[in-house]
């Protein structure tokens, strides 16, 4: 039996998600986009921050019996009932819409109805448009102590301290959570940080009285000067990499992580026509070439921008409802929850407070990412967004000057196009040469 839950990285499983696309464009039209279906073990954390303020929405899949459900999360102070929720699990699918990098295309026009610029300025790539129930006794002799206990929808919510990895580990294991062997040297750094330990499982019966098919997110908040994420207890049953995707939303500008080096993915580049039909591949290939230059020890920048704009839109932009959803607590009461109303082309979205998305990707090994990720809020306000370009021919028939230096430079652009490709994927040049002329494009 499969159960998906949407839940965060450090749940203590394998991940894998899967959300629906959706689509318009501005300026020619979007047509694909890399969202987090492209990858078998993404785990995915929205993460809402004002100054020591964090609502954390976790979310992944969870696959297997559902009764073997739980997870063990660190948290820098105890959590009571109100700071719990059960989250909407289609908030997680539309940040990951309306963020993800995307594929669009541009079509030529007619050379010979238009002043048409030299031939090296045609060829030139699209601009990019400008930026607008615990055992007590034994509890106590293995160091462990229930700091709260209740329970949130269809779980049952322990906050533990701990005072030595070890008997963490034995009380986990003796009150029927099923973790993995070996975790004791990674609770231990949390323990001497003296930080909390939030653990929930699936309380079976309210599940089948609730009627949901799936699991549902949990969100927490709390208030710490710590601006920080711990992915080392997802690693404890990690056989190979894992993909992390943060989505983190700021009144003030873009997030960045401060002990860790943060790149932007290759974007705004043109790449032949084909891709089209090939945009998961190609979009994987090129993350792995580009996580395989920088030792792999880096976090790539995939969007950042102001929610109330995006160009182009790969999905329509968050409602003010939507964004309290996801946790952020800083909008004005007496917004229109349903603002914003329109979705249009390349739209400045009037929204009274700020909400700055910023979409980080990292992929992780135990050895590669020996500490937990350390974030900080910036006023950086510029916008970026991995953004790749078709841009299709003019087929039809040229009868004037223009029109024929237009078709005489195309060679020259496919095989930039092509020697572009292979540069940010590692594809075979000659696969794709022919792919291009398989594409009449010669």
């Amino acid at each position: 039996m499969k159960f998906k839950f949407l839940i965060t990285l450090f749940v203590l499983c394998i991940a894998l998600l899967c959300f629906t696309p959706a689509a318009w464009a501005f300026c020619g039209f979007y047509v694909a986009k890399a969202d987090t279906k492209l990858y078998n073990k993404a785990s995915q954390v929205v993460i809402a921050r004002d100054d020591k303020k964090t609502v954390l929405t976790m979310a992944n899949d969870f696959q297997g019996e559902v009764k073997d459900f739980a997870i063990v999360v660190p948290v820098p102070t105890v959590l009571q009932k109100e700071q719990v929720i059960v989250g909407k699990p289609k908030i997680v699918e539309r940040l990951d819409a309306f963020s993800a990098p995307r594929l669009v295309e541009y079509f030529d026009p007619d050379p010979c109805e238009q002043s048409y610029p030299r031939s090296s300025d045609a060829l030139m790539p699209v601009p990019r448009p400008l930026p607008p129930a615990a055992r007590s006794a034994r509890g106590e002799n293995l160091g462990v102590t229930v700091e709260a206990r209740f329970s949130v929808g269809e779980y049952d919510i322990l906050i533990l301290g701990a005072k030595e990895s070890g008997g963490l580990e034995t009380w986990l294991k003796a009150n029927g959570y099923k973790i993995p062997r070996g975790a004791s040297s990674l609770l231990k750094p949390y323990i001497r940080q003296k930080m909390k330990f939030f653990v929930a499982r699936v309380n079976l019966d309210k599940f089948e009285q609730s009627g949901y098919q799936y699991l549902r997110p949990l969100q927490i908040s709390y208030t710490s000067p710590k601006f920080m994420l711990p992915i080392r207890l997802g690693m404890m049953n990690a056989l190979s990499e894992q993909d992390l995707i943060v989505y983190i939303l700021s009144p003030q500008g873009q997030a960045e992580i401060t002990n860790y080096r943060t790149v932007k993915v290759p974007s705004d580049v043109n790449i032949p026509v084909f891709v089209k039909e090939e945009f998961g591949d190609f979009y994987k290939s090129m993350f792995q070439t580009s996580y395989t230059k920088e030792d792999r020890k880096v976090a790539f920048l995939e969007y950042a921008w102001d929610m109330g704009s995006c160009d182009p839109c790969s999905a329509e932009p968050l409602t003010n409802s939507e964004l309290k959803d996801a946790g952020v607590f800083w909008l004005d009461k007496s917004d229109d929850p349903k603002a914003p109303p329109n979705f249009g082309r390349s739209r400045n979205i009037n929204i009274s407070n700020n909400v700055f998305i910023t979409r980080l990707h990292v992929r992780y090994t135990r050895l590669g990412f020996p500490e937990d990720l350390m974030f900080q809020e910036t006023s950086n306000r510029e916008n970026f967004q991995g953004r790749y370009i078709l841009q299709h021919p003019f087929t039809g028939k040229t009868k004037c000057a223009a029109g024929r230096e237009y078709t005489r430079g195309l060679n020259r652009r496919y095989e930039e196009e092509a020697q572009t490709l292979a540069k940010l994927t590692n594809w075979n040049i000659r696969d794709i040469r022919q792919k291009i002329k398989q594409k009449n494009q010669f």
